[in-house]
Parts: C-alpha cells; sequence; structure tokens
C-alpha cells in the first residue's frame, strides 16, 4: 500500500527532504483527486491548504479589473499548488480551477506551518522552496498581463494564448 509518505517522497517539489522530514508533513497530507471544471479557490478566499499535483492540469488565474478572471499558468504533473496558506493573512492571490481530472496530494496549512515552527530547520527549507513558486508565479502573471495589454491594449478582446 502507497502511504502519504510514500506520495510525499515521490513528488518532485519535496525532493531532497529526510524521510523524519516526510514522515513529519505526511500527517497532514492525503490524497485528493480534483474533477475536471472543479473552481479549487478563488482570489481573495481563505488560504488554508495547498496541493502537490502528481497528475492532471489545473488553471490558475487573476481577476483584472474590467475583464474578469485572466488565466495567468497552468500547472501539471510535478507542480505545487497554492502558497497563499503560508504567508498572512492567508489570502489567496490567484483562483484556480482543475482543467482536467487531476490527481493531487493536499496539505493542511496550519499543520504544516506548526512542523515549520517546531523544526527551523525545515521551515526555513520549506519557506525557500514556497518562494520560489511566489516568484515564478509572479513573473508569469507579469508577463501574462504584458501580453494582455499588448494584444488588446482597449481592453476589449481575450488574452492570447501563450
Amino acid at each position: 500500500m502507497i502511504t502519504a509518505q510514500d506520495l510525499l517522497a515521490e513528488h518532485p517539489f519535496l525532493a531532497g527532504l529526510t524521510d523524519r522530514q516526510l514522515a513529519r508533513l505526511s500527517m497532514w497530507a492525503h490524497r485528493a483527486p480534483l474533477h475536471a471544471g472543479r473552481h479549487i479557490f478563488e482570489e481573495g478566499g481563505r488560504a488554508d491548504r495547498f496541493w502537490l499535483i502528481r497528475s492532471g492540469l489545473v488553471e490558475l488565474h487573476a481577476v483584472v479589473p474590467g475583464r474578469g478572471p485572466v488565466p495567468v499558468e497552468t500547472l501539471g504533473s510535478g507542480s505545487v499548488l497554492g502558497w497563499s496558506w503560508m504567508f498572512p493573512p492567508y489570502r489567496w492571490h490567484f483562483g484556480a480551477t482543475a482543467v482536467e481530472p487531476t490527481l493531487t496530494v493536499e496539505l493542511e496549512g496550519a499543520g504544516v506551518r506548526r512542523i515549520c515552527t517546531e523544526d527551523p530547520v525545515l521551515g526555513l527549507d520549506l519557506t525557500r522552496r514556497f518562494m520560489a513558486v511566489v516568484v515564478d508565479r509572479l513573473q508569469n502573471t507579469r508577463l501574462r498581463l504584458v501580453d494582455l495589454h499588448v494584444a488588446d491594449p482597449a481592453g476589449v478582446g481575450q488574452l492570447p494564448d501563450r
């Protein structure tokens, strides 16, 4: 039987963590399939968890005034979904929807934050990993919004596919 710890150990986002660290994280992890079309979270909502994507696709979107939701990135296998649970005020900065059936491992944010406080080495490691995700997501968002403006400076059309 494959355990939560096994699933965490297989995911590239957590590569290099020790068995002890993975065991602690696995206490807050469980399998979580996401059905195609499911709205996982909305921008501004309470952020209390994150997901390690094993297979499938999830679209991130940002709400642009006057345009509504604008896709900014599509996440697939090996990606991590959600970083807002780690940083106060614990509100989502994007929205997310499953594009197709997606298999994930879901981790509960408050429990993982508690582990990070108890184990500062793990806490620093996870903070660095999540900060890399934050920087990547914000950069991708910036590029998509520039594309949007260049393709439609009057703001009447759709964002082009990248």
